[in-house]
C-alpha cells in the first residue's frame, strides 16, 4: 500500500512540447508521489497510460548529446568485454545510440515509440513497435529463442507493471545470461534534492532495496551494481537467474543496500523530509528568478527537458519569467514547452549577448554545457540551477 508523501502539482505529459493551437487539448494530471513500505518502491500515485506518453511522436534522442553517445558506446564496449554476448536484445532502444554497437543478425529490440522503431529498423535492426510484457516475450522465444543478453536503458522505470515485465525477462533470457539495465538512482535523488527526476514517464525510482525485493520474487538475482553520473545520477544493475552459480555476487550489491538504509530509504520518514526540501527549493528558485527578472535582466533556460517541465509547472515558471527555451533537438523547436508554454528556439552556437541569466534545464549536463558555453561566463553571464540546491555559476 502506497503511502504519499509528495504533491507535485498538475502536470503535464513531460515530453509534450506542442503548438500554439494545440493547447486547448492539452493532457494534464496529478503528479504525486508514494512510498511502499513492504516493497520499499517509490512510485507514482497515478499512472499515465502508456500510449499517451510513447508514441508516434516521442522527441526525446537519445543520440542528440555528446554525451550520451559516448555513455553508449563505452557501455557497448565494456558489455561486450565482459560477457561476449552473442544474441542480444535491447528493450527501449530509441534511436539506435546503443544497439548500433552490435551486430545486425544477432540484435533485436523493442521500442514503443513508432518513429524511433521505423529508424532503427530502416538502419537494419529488427525492432518491435510494441510496448515489453509478457506476451511479446514468448512471441520473441518462439521466433528467435531465448538472448545471452538483455539490455535496457532508461525504460524499466517507465513499465507500470514491474512484475509483468521481469517475467518477461526471465522467459527470454538463456541459463547463464545477464540482463542489464540502467535507470535514475533513488538514493542520487534524495541527497541531491532533484526532485524533477520524477515526471509522468518516471512510474517508479529504483533503489538498489526495491528491485532487490522485486526481482527474487521472480528468482532473479543481482550480482553487481554500478552507481552512474549520466541522467544526474543512475543505477546500473545487473542481474542473472538465482540459480545460475557461476556468476558471483559482487559485493557493490550489499555496499548499495547498506548505503540506501543509512539514508533511510526503508522508511517513509526520509521522503516526508525530502518532500519540505522541495518545497523549500521551490521558493528559493521563484525568489531568485524573480529578484533577477526585476533587475531587468533577460532570462532564458537551457535545454528544453523533461526535468525542466516538472520544475516549471511546479515552481509556477512561465514566459513571464523565461522569455524563450533554447534547445538542440528539432523535433522541439518553433513549439511551446509543456503546460507553461515558453516557446522553444533552435539552440545557437552561442548563448546570445543580449542574455544576462540561463536556467539549466539540461542540468545533468552542466559540464558540457558550462565548458561549450564558456564566453557567456567570461562576459559576466550566469547559470542558475537548482541541483544540488538552489546557486549560481559565474558572477
Amino acid at each position: 500500500m502506497k503511502e504519499q508523501f509528495l504533491d507535485l502539482g498538475r502536470q503535464p505529459i513531460a515530453n509534450g512540447f506542442l503548438y500554439e493551437n494545440d493547447i486547448n487539448d492539452e493532457f494534464f494530471f496529478n503528479l504525486k508521489v508514494g512510498f511502499d513500505a513492504n516493497t520499499c518502491l517509490v512510485s507514482l500515485m497515478e499512472f499515465v497510460k502508456p500510449e499517451k506518453m510513447f508514441n508516434d511522436n516521442y522527441v526525446y534522442h537519445s543520440s542528440m548529446s555528446q554525451t550520451m553517445r559516448d555513455h553508449f558506446k563505452d557501455a557497448a564496449t565494456k558489455l561486450k568485454n565482459d560477457f561476449r554476448p552473442q544474441r542480444v536484445l535491447e528493450i527501449g532502444s530509441n534511436d539506435g545510440a546503443f544497439i548500433r554497437h552490435f551486430h545486425k543478425q544477432s540484435t533485436i529490440a523493442v521500442e514503443p515509440c513508432g518513429n524511433f522503431a521505423e529508424l532503427t529498423n530502416k538502419k537494419g535492426y529488427t525492432t518491435y513497435n510494441e510496448f515489453w510484457d509478457q506476451n511479446l516475450a514468448e512471441r520473441l522465444l518462439s521466433e528467435s529463442g531465448k538472448r545471452d543478453m538483455i539490455y535496457s536503458a532508461n525504460c524499466m522505470c517507465h513499465i507500470q507493471d514491474l512484475d509483468d515485465a521481469f517475467m518477461a525477462v526471465k522467459k527470454l533470457l538463456s541459463p547463464s545470461g545477464v540482463f542489464v539495465f540502467e535507470d535514475p538512482s533513488l538514493s542520487r535523488m534524495m541527497v541531491r534534492r532533484s526532485y524533477d527526476q520524477i515526471y509522468d514517464e518516471h512510474a517508479h525510482i529504483f533503489s538498489v532495496i526495491a528491485l532487490d525485493k522485486l526481482l527474487s520474487k521472480h528468482d532473479l538475482e543481482i550480482f553487481k551494481v554500478e552507481n552512474l553520473e549520466v541522467h544526474g545520477g543512475s543505477n546500473r544493475i545487473y542481474v542473472k537467474h538465482r540459480d545460475n552459480i557461476f556468476i558471483e555476487i559482487d559485493s557493490s550489491v550489499s555496499e548499495n543496500i547498506f548505503s540506501e538504509r543509512h539514508l533511510g530509504l526503508d522508511n517513509i520518514e526520509a521522503y516526508k523530509e525530502f518532500a519540505k526540501d522541495v518545497n523549500k527549493s521551490k521558493e528559493r528558485l521563484v525568489s531568485l528568478l524573480t529578484r533577477y527578472k526585476n533587475q531587468g535582466k533577460k532570462i532564458i533556460s537551457y535545454g528544453a527537458t523533461s526535468k525542466s517541465t516538472t520544475v516549471f509547472n511546479y515552481c509556477g515558471i512561465t514566459s513571464e519569467l523565461i522569455d524563450y527555451i533554447v534547445d538542440t533537438t528539432k523535433d522541439k523547436q518553433g513549439k511551446l514547452s509543456s503546460g507553461v508554454h515558453i516557446p522553444v528556439v533552435e539552440a545557437p552556437d552561442a548563448i546570445d549577448n543580449s542574455i544576462d541569466i540561463a536556467f539549466l534545464g539540461a542540468w545533468n549536463y552542466e559540464k558540457e554545457i558550462v565548458n561549450k558555453e564558456e564566453s557567456f561566463l567570461k562576459r559576466g553571464g550566469v547559470f542558475v540551477t537548482h541541483v544540488p540546491g538552489v546557486r549560481t555559476i559565474g558572477c
